[in-house]
């Protein structure tokens, strides 16, 4: 059992940048909001370990919420999860930070 799971993982995982990198491309844009999900958090066994999906999604910068949609664990975390993702996304957008690495709210306005 414990070889098939560890072949399952390394099916997926690249299967999982694959699909990343596709979502990247079609929006045209390296920062896209994203949120990695590990679904059936409620079986006994799993195909990754939590370890390591925490780990990939460090890796990509993006957080990582387990689920079950036998019992709903986690399932509103994850779309509050991905519209707060996608809401700070869309503020950075409309706010950059400043080039010279200053804080907008140190930025002032003078009218004259």
């Amino acid at each position: 059992m414990q070889s098939f799971a560890n072949k399952c993982h390394l099916l997926q995982f690249p299967s999982l940048s694959i699909h990343r990198e596709q979502i990247k491309r079609v929006k045209d844009s390296d920062d896209v909001p994203m949120v990695l999900v590990g679904n059936k958090c409620d079986l006994p066994a799993r195909t990754v370990d939590t370890r390591q999906a925490q780990e990939l999604a460090r890796s990509y910068g993006i957080p990582y919420i387990e689920t079950s949609a036998k019992t709903r664990q986690g399932v509103e975390d994850a779309f509050y999860t991905l519209v707060r993702e996608i809401r700070q996304h869309k503020l950075r957008k409309l706010n950059p930070p400043d080039e010279s690495g200053q804080d907008c709210m140190s930025c002032r306005c003078v009218v004259s």
